[in-house]
């Protein structure tokens, strides 16, 4: 019998994943509780500032409910959790989605180039089949789903 392993590329995309945790968790608390200090950190993104002041607390509970999901997927994926991995390619699938529409509205390029190929990347990692066993997914699932040879 074979023990499965975890690839270095697997351990990188839970690295992400915890980073992500940390800002949502920052950025939702600093929409339930406002103060100074976190107004400084607002000015690192006004449209952003803008957008999460309008939906209210509605906006922090939100972005803390994505970092606990993030933190999850992300323990999950390093323990080899099929729901992890399933989160985590719903996760970049929507995130790369959002990315490409985002263009159409802010017509800022390069944001949306970089988040779709980081998206892609990290849905091509997730593929693999040293990733796939790891999760303990059927190659032949996964393969008529993925179509991507390894």
């Amino acid at each position: 019998m074979t023990m499965k392993t975890r690839t270095q590329s697997l351990s990188v995309i839970a690295g992400f994943l915890f980073a992500a945790m940390a800002i949502a968790a920052l950025v939702g608390v600093s929409s339930l509780f406002p103060n100074p200090l976190m107004d400084r950190l607002w000015e690192l993104n006004k449209p952003g500032a803008e957008l999460f002041r309008a939906m209210g607390k509605t906006a922090g509970v939100l972005l803390l409910a994505l970092g606990v999901g993030t933190f999850s997927a992300a323990r999950g994926l390093l323990a080899g959790k099929l729901w992890a991995w399933r989160f985590a390619v719903v996760l970049f699938t929507v995130d790369a989605c959002g990315d490409a529409v985002s263009y159409f509205i802010t017509h800022d390029a390069l944001r949306s180039v970089v988040g779709v190929t980081v998206s892609g990347i990290f849905l091509i990692v997730l593929m693999q089949r040293r990733v796939r066993e790891w999760t303990g997914r059927r190659n032949e699932e996964i393969a008529s789903i993925a179509k991507i040879d390894d």
